[in-house]
């Protein structure tokens, strides 16, 4: 189990002349112990309860992480009180520089910090009763409808009968791709109603997604929204960040056919690779080939502290996430390693799976690798930047020498980056989607998501059907979408960057974890973002690189 930081807060005796006095410590060390402290336990807290079960990987009890969490959360605000008084004394120096930086980081995590039952500190209030009918109360707050919609949603997308089949909101998307009946795929994909109507039921002006999102503009009145703000720290605007989206949406659709598709079979067209190398991938080597590509970057996932929970169970979170079970510690000049967990539910495999296996893989080598005192010891200060570089190796499975190495068969290089894209493409349309259905007088959401898809991805309109709402992000997350989105550039360009330095990641490359982790990954919150990505490119980020790499689809029927 992982040991306090090493700090030195003891007392210093009177010392022989011949030994230098230990200097005094300094006031923020206490603190940032006890800080470390209490983010182990609610780390262990949080990965057990992921879990579902009563006991955490070291054999500690649901009851003792709660005893041990709570006591450690009192240690840390007696510390905090000591600091505030040292800091009070007549003629004591204020904290600066890093250590002013750690104090606001720490108070800011105790502010929000969970509490043993699992809930935010700063969130705690009247519980949002469960069910699937989020509540019509005209005076519903965002955050009490956000609970509300996303508990319906999470029950709805977990399980969604089809047939004799009994599948989850991913197994039905994967499925769209490799299914060749067209009438089987319609059925698939009308199987999600039940997932879409939890959302917003049929696009109603009471719809509990546009209640939201009236809700949501009038508390953001007045100030950014939290689209505007993902492109803000990288020195872009709105409206930048979204000719950006726009430059890019275009040129798929320059890619695409002339004809239009309907829903269920646009997934079915950009799915060519799917259904060549699904064979290749069954559900049970997912973890071995991750396991296998990842150690070929000196990244094995096992010597570096990576867990997995990827077993589909009732009740379990829809979404895939990696979370932090311990973080990595110095001891004695020495990293102790972290404790990454890696959360996802798969029932079938398939390559679209995988891609998010790797993804998913790449936040935890990320988190693995951070280096820094505790205080910083986070992700880093931009969702956007972490997304983007979670794919900083998983891009290359759409190479095919990549998936000839690893697979044994591979698809022409113009629709393995047609399926890298496709995905990208979606995610670029629903933050889109968040700039646009987010404005005043903006037209319903389904109205919205009918005049993107149509325009850029060539899907025939059906706006009776509310299929953006697929995505858990838009109800609990806003804005989140765009870190996908946004991040695609970043990870696009940071790759070619990277690759002109050191040389392409091929089908593996063994120092290619070292050197990331030094230019990239280390820093966790202790850098800002926008710096990490700035001293590696040498200029602004620019979308010229997605947008070259864009271009090696070959157009359908076209020169």
């Amino acid at each position: 189990m992982r040991r306090l930081l090493a700090v030195a807060i003891s007392v210093v005796g009177i010392a022989p002349c011949s030994v230098p006095a230990q200097a005094p410590p300094r006031p923020i060390e206490s603190v940032e112990v006890r800080f470390d402290e209490a983010r182990y336990w609610a780390d262990q807290l949080s990965v057990t309860r992921s879990r579902a079960v009563e006991r955490s990987i070291h054999g500690v009890s649901m009851a003792d992480l709660e005893r041990e969490y709570a006591a450690a959360l009192a240690r840390l605000d007696s510390s905090l009180a000591r600091l505030d008084s040292s800091l009070a004394q007549p003629g004591a120096a204020r904290l600066a520089g890093d250590d002013a930086r750690a104090e606001r980081a720490i108070r800011a995590w105790r502010r929000r910090a969970p509490r043993g039952d699992g809930t935010s500190t700063a969130e705690a209030g009247d519980p949002v009763a469960p069910g699937c009918r989020p509540p019509a109360a005209a005076d519903s707050t965002v955050d009490g409808l956000e609970a509300a919609i996303f508990a319906c949603y999470s029950v709805a997308a977990g399980s969604i009968v089809v047939g004799a089949d009994t599948l989850d909101r991913l197994s039905i998307l994967s499925r769209l791709g490799t299914t060749d009946d067209r009438t089987r795929r319609e059925a698939l994909f009308r199987a999600l109603d039940q997932v879409w109507s939890s959302v917003n039921d049929h696009d109603e002006p009471d719809a509990p997604y546009r209640r939201l999102v009236t809700l949501r503009m009038a508390r953001w009145a007045g100030g950014p929204t939290p689209m505007a703000r993902r492109g803000q720290a990288y020195g872009l605007s709105a409206a930048a960040v979204e000719g950006w989206l726009v430059q890019a949406l275009e040129r798929w659709r320059r890619t695409l056919p002339d004809s239009t598709f309907e829903p269920w079979d646009y997934y079915h067209f950009v799915g060519r690779a799917d259904r060549r190398l699904e064979p290749r991938i069954p559900r049970d080597s997912l973890l071995a080939l991750n396991h296998r590509f990842y150690r070929a970057l000196g990244a094995d996932p096992d010597a570096i502290g990576v867990r997995y929970d990827i077993e589909p169970r009732p009740g379990k979170y829809p979404i895939a996430f990696t979370d932090f079970g311990a973080r990595a510690v110095e001891r004695d000049g020495r990293w102790e390693r972290a404790e990454p967990w890696v959360f996802a539910s798969y029932r079938i495999g398939g390559f679209g799976n995988l891609n998010e296996l790797l993804h998913e893989t790449g936040h935890a080598v990320h988190i693995a690798a951070i280096r820094t005192r505790p205080a910083f010891h986070d992700w880093p200060d931009s969702d956007t930047f972490t997304e983007g570089i979670a794919d900083l190796a998983t891009l290359e499975m759409f190479e095919p020498a990549w998936q000839q190495a690893y697979l044994g068969d591979s698809v022409p290089l113009a629709e393995s980056i047609r399926a890298k894209y496709a995905g990208i493409m979606l995610d670029m349309a629903w933050a889109l989607f968040e700039f646009r259905v987010h404005r005043p007088g903006a037209p319903s959401p389904n109205r919205v998501w009918t005049d993107i898809t149509s325009r850029y991805l060539r899907i025939r309109p059906h706006p009776e059907l509310s299929w953006w709402a697929m995505r858990g992000q838009l109800i609990e997350s806003p804005g989140y979408m765009l870190n996908y989105a946004l991040g695609a550039f970043l990870v696009a360009d940071l790759r070619a960057a990277l690759a002109r330095r050191h040389g392409a990641i091929g089908v593996g490359r063994s120092n290619w974890y070292r050197q990331v982790s030094e230019e990239v990954f280390r820093f966790g919150a202790a850098v800002p973002a926008a710096l990490v990505l700035r001293r590696v490119l040498g200029r602004p980020p620019s979308p010229r690189a997605l947008v070259a790499d864009l271009a090696r689809v070959r157009t359908p029927g076209r020169p």
